[in-house]
């Protein structure tokens, strides 16, 4: 097995193979004047099995078009088996049909990566892991909440309250609260169906006096960590964290959040940045070592 180091998760790559002591592949990449993509295995993969790794957060296209390439460069040059860590899956939101005319994109990306020579694809903490029936092809969602959770607990805040934004992610809070060994629940989400305007409220969570962690799959625009903040602060929690595998950060996301008295966002090195505090590197390891 052979690691190569995508451009978009070089430094994630570069700690997968320290820890599974997989050689390493570097990738000759570029970007040309007119916005094309150029890529270039520098190593042999000739009847290797090789693993890219290639997270495809923003610039989604850009990575996304890097890695189809990486995988038909492969192919191409002889490897026996090409497996995808996509940490962060683009398109994975868009996996059906919601207005007349519309693509269901993941079912494209499946189909590119595919045709490109991809046998196997291994995310973390898809959005929907139904979108994952889109793909020809073995895939595997792994979970990244309690590795976060864990980087709680060695801060010292084991027993914090694991909190999921909406009824639908609290099996997310669940995960956190086997690690956190404290509470969990969920705020109540309720979405106007003429206006799309979210209302989110607190009743019945009892967080008075306690810490609280927001836990979620991804933050966006931090919209709904700043209104959880706000209901959280309202109810007597004495602290509240932030905490996500995929921390997008769109815009003036951060400072919106921090403006609402969260004290720290904690995300994973999917999404390279200031707040990636936690590391896939373990959790992909394991997995590489069970193919």
């Amino acid at each position: 097995m052979k690691i190569i180091l995508g451009p978009s998760s070089k430094e994630l790559g570069e700690k997968i193979a320290d820890l599974t002591g997989f050689p390493k592949v570097p990738v000759a990449s570029k970007i040309f004047p007119d916005g094309e993509s150029y890529i270039r295995l520098e190593s042999n993969v000739q009847n290797e099995h090789a693993v890219i790794v290639q997270t495809t957060s923003k610039p989604q296209d850009t990575n996304l078009m890097q890695l189809i390439f990486m995988v038909n460069a492969a192919k191409r040059n002889g490897a026996r088996k090409i497996t995808g860590v996509v940490p962060y899956l683009a398109y994975a939101r868009q996996d059906k049909i919601f207005l007349e005319g519309e693509n269901v994109s993941i079912e494209s990306v499946a189909a590119l990566l595919e045709k490109a020579g991809l046998d196997e694809l291994i995310t973390v903490n898809i959005h929907a892991e139904t979108a994952l029936e889109k793909f020809p092809f073995p895939t595997r969602n792994l979970t990244a909440i309690p590795t976060i959770a864990e980087y709680f607990v060695k801060k010292g805040y084991r027993n914090a309250f694991a909190l999921a934004p909406d009824k639908g992610a609290l099996y997310i809070a669940r995960q956190a609260q086997q690690v956190l060994c404290g509470e969990a629940g969920s705020l109540d989400k309720t979405r106007d169906r003429f206006t799309g305007q979210t209302k989110q409220t607190g009743k019945p969570l009892n967080v008075k006096g306690k810490v609280v962690i927001v836990f979620d799959d991804i933050i966006n625009t931090g919209g709904t960590i700043v209104g959880a903040a706000k209901i959280l602060k309202e109810h007597g929690a004495t602290e509240v964290y932030a905490a996500c595998v995929h921390g997008l950060l769109v815009g003036d996301a951060e400072k919106r959040m921090l403006d609402a008295g969260i004290e720290e966002i904690v995300a994973t090195d999917s999404v390279p940045g200031l707040n990636s505090k936690v590391s896939l590197a373990p959790l992909i390891s394991e997995a590489l070592r069970a193919l």
